[in-house]
């Protein structure tokens, strides 16, 4: 069955130089990568991609961390990638969320970390299920961002009032 997951290379994974390393890893998924960007990360979209841990200790920390305060790096690189059991497949390529616990053979395991404060630097980011990753993805992507029809859409009329545009 095809599906859709949403990925972040975490602000640790770019300033580690390791995006190379990690997408060359998640060609072994023979997924196809439907949309990918990179991304200056707000704190509300921060905010709501992580609201399910609001109630942590370690939240405020979660959000610095996915905004780049953390690591000088403030962006991540989102990709929705999509094919026959996607989820599955990039979740154990990744290995466990704890990066102590992750395989060594995963990505995770290979590059990730826990720092002296328990923050869990882990590099990147997957979708857990299906329902988890329709959430992420329409909260990273437009519908015109992705170049196949993963869910349904609707065309609205909007009116701009202001715009950055080239100088």
């Amino acid at each position: 069955m095809n599906q859709q997951a949403l990925i972040l290379i975490k602000p640790d994974g770019l300033k580690k130089s390791l995006t190379g390393n990690i997408l060359a890893r998640l060609s072994e998924t023979k997924l196809e990568i439907v949309a990918a960007k990179m991304v200056r990360v707000s704190r509300e979209l921060a905010s709501e991609h992580y609201k399910h841990m609001k109630d942590k200790s370690f939240f405020e920390e979660l959000i610095q961390y996915i905004q780049g305060e953390l690591h000088d790096r403030r962006k991540v690189m989102a990709m929705i990638y999509w094919g026959e059991d996607a989820i599955a497949k990039i979740r154990q390529l990744a290995g466990s969320t704890n990066p102590e616990e992750a395989d060594p053979t995963t990505i995770r395991g290979a590059y990730g970390r826990i720092t002296t404060k328990g923050l869990y630097e882990n590099v990147l980011h997957t979708s857990s299920n299906e329902s988890e990753a329709e959430r992420e993805i329409k909260l990273w992507f437009q519908p015109d961002d992705i170049i196949v029809d993963l869910y349904p859409t609707k065309v609205v009329e909007v009116t701009v009032d202001k715009k950055r545009v080239w100088a």
